[in-house]
């Protein structure tokens, strides 16, 4: 079981992380959701690579930063199959922890129809908003 938990900590990572991950230029936050996912919202700055779309994975992904894969959140696993997909083409790659939901709930930046925003953060997921 440790293992497991040891594994759980090398592969995933929380919204707050990951922010400050993106924020650096360190990471590149990777969306896997369907089109019409995209478009209803998604991680400002985010790559969009569906999962139905991985037959072939882009040459333009970057291998010198950190891929941060996400889907809609914990009920979704679509974010964990591209995870191992990246993974086993060998990208540094960790997966967000409650996806899309999380990060909205938050209150990072979010953008939609090319407009970019921050929700008003959930008191219940933090105690203070982020700018």
């Amino acid at each position: 079981m440790l293992a497991f938990v040891d594994a759980k900590l090398a592969y995933e990572i929380d919204a707050v992380a990951a922010a400050a991950a993106q924020a650096s230029g360190s990471a590149v936050i990777i969306d896997t959701r369907k089109q019409q996912s995209w478009d209803h919202g998604h991680i400002a700055g985010a790559l969009h690579l569906p999962n139905a779309s991985l037959d072939a994975l882009p040459q333009t992904l970057p291998r010198d930063r950190c891929l941060i894969v996400y889907g809609w959140g914990p009920g979704c696993n679509g974010a964990t199959h591209t995870t191992r997909q990246l993974l086993t083409a060998g990208f540094d790659v960790r997966e967000l922890i409650g996806g899309y939901e999380y990060w909205v709930r938050n209150g990072f930046a979010i953008e939609t129809a090319g407009t970019t925003s921050h929700p008003e953060p959930d008191p219940l997921v933090t105690a203070e908003p982020h700018q």
